[in-house]
């Protein structure tokens, strides 16, 4: 009999993090460096490490769980009839899938550009949609064969009119395309059906990231036959956090901050927008009636992409916000900046260090939350009736709860962790952010387990997170 209920993985580009539950309580937690020529050594190492600190000559739990960032995800393009609602539909496909949606596309773009930007990113994924059910069928039919003359070797996820997606299927066959059809995304005006698409692309992901060496011996060890990719675990577990289940009340309306070395994520859930009928909630476009919903911004990080933090507010501009007034640190905080980009393993290792990796933390997260946000107008347009003094797009305000996750919070005390993002809600300006939120710092970095746990016990996994943020 296993003695341990759940050992969950998670392979990410640096580290490797394994967790041990028993009784919704964690048992022990290891962290090893990711052994990118074979994945398997480095679990290995962390797994011994485990049996080290229990005392045991193995491990063993009924279930073995795995999550994955380590193949930074697909690179996805979306393809529709018009470009706003393809933007939506896509936004949430890619949601817990394992893409990236780096270009929307649609028969508002001349044929030309389409193809060009096909040829550019040269994507993993072609997202195609376009029509409602037996709706308009030209632009599906038009996009597919753009994409045969493109001459990429993605696969195309067929997601639109149903009704033509045997005359599309057709036509990227005759062009030697791989494609998968899937029911259409938005069968009717104010429906969205994402499932099964989701469901393809994950299964690509899958494909993709075990094509890493050991990764194959890992799927043969979980017991559920998945990696999910890890922002997904994470958002799957603001979800549960917010929601609740038939047993747990949830937490309410929830923001998670997800502060890495590369990007910085943000989560948000406002639950009381499921209540919603299809005429209110519209054919949306804008995020602000999805009850969840996901930034990713891929130039603001701690290490990869600390330059990108100063891309956006100047090395002067940091300090002056915090009222420093030093121009040899200055210098040294841009030399640091440049410095770990070069070396993203890097922990700072004395008091100035410290500093720097805080307002890196702090200038990342306040952009992120304010991209995330939406904000006070301050002009009129008669056009779209919008008002001075109207708030427009998603609007948190009224969010009660906001997690910290990531190496930063995990690694200092709960009250250094909490100053920091609350020093980036300081200056609001006219974003809709939260006025008065409760702020709980993912110490052990456990909120992804949550997710991945959900999956075979909801219950159970709100009880760990519970025990986290209790």
């Amino acid at each position: 009999m296993e003695k341990y209920d759940y050992l969950i993985i998670d392979i990410g580009s640096t580290y490797t993090k394994q967790r041990l539950f028993k009784d919704a309580e964690l048992i022990a937690t290891v962290q090893s460096p990711t052994t990118i020529e074979n994945i398997y050594q480095g679990i290995q190492a962390g797994r011994r490490e485990m049996e080290d600190i229990l005392g045991e000559e193995k491990i063993e739990a009924r279930h073995v769980l795995s999550s994955s960032s380590a193949a930074g995800g697909l690179r996805m393009v979306a393809m529709g009839y018009m470009t706003r609602v393809t933007a939506k539909a896509a936004k949430e496909v890619a949601m817990n899938s394992g893409a990236k949606i780096l270009e929307i596309v649609s028969n508002e773009n001349p044929p030309e550009y389409r193809i060009e930007i096909l040829r550019e990113i040269d994507p993993d994924i072609i997202l195609l949609a376009g029509g409602t059910d037996f709706g308009d069928e030209s632009s599906l039919i038009e996009n597919a064969a753009l994409i045969v003359e493109s001459k990429v070797k993605g696969v195309v996820v067929i997601a639109g009119n149903i009704n033509a997606q045997d005359k599309v299927a057709e036509i990227l066959g005759k062009g030697q395309v791989a494609h998968i059809k899937v029911p259409n995304i938005m069968p009717t005006i104010h429906k969205l059906r994402v499932k099964e698409a989701r469901e393809a692309i994950h299964r690509e992901f899958i494909k993709q990231i075990t094509k890493a060496q050991g990764l194959s011996i890992l799927q043969q060890e979980i017991t559920n036959d998945l990696v999910v990719p890890t922002p997904g675990a994470v958002l799957m577990a603001s979800e549960l956090l917010a929601k609740g289940t038939y047993l747990e009340k949830g937490l309410g309306e929830v923001i998670v901050v997800d502060l890495g070395g590369a990007t910085t994520d943000i989560h948000s859930v406002i639950p009381s927008l499921e209540d919603l009928d299809d005429e209110e909630r519209g054919l949306i476009v804008s995020n602000e009636k999805q009850v969840s919903y996901r930034t990713v911004e891929g130039n603001l990080g701690m290490r990869i992409s600390a330059m990108g933090v100063l891309d956006v507010i100047s090395p002067k501009g940091i300090f002056h916000k915090k009222g420093l007034d030093d121009s040899e640190l200055l210098e040294e905080f841009l030399q640091y900046c440049k410095n770990m980009e070069k070396t993203p393993r890097h922990i700072a290792s004395n008091q100035k260090e410290y500093l720097f990796d805080t307002l890196l933390a702090e200038t990342a997260v306040e952009i992120a939350l304010k991209r995330h946000a939406g904000y006070i107008s301050t002009v009129a347009d008669p056009v779209t009736g919008i008002m001075p003094g109207m708030p427009i797009g998603r609007d948190l305000r009224n969010v009660q709860t906001i997690i910290g996750v990531g190496g930063i919070f995990s690694h200092r005390e709960p009250e250094e962790s909490k100053s920091i993002l609350k020093n980036a809600l300081k200056d609001k300006g006219i974003s809709l952010l939260p006025n008065k939120p409760e702020i709980l710092i993912d110490e052990n970095y456990l909120l992804y387990t949550g997710g991945i746990i959900s999956q075979i016990d909801e219950d159970y996994a709100m009880q760990v997170l519970k025990n986290q943020f209790k």
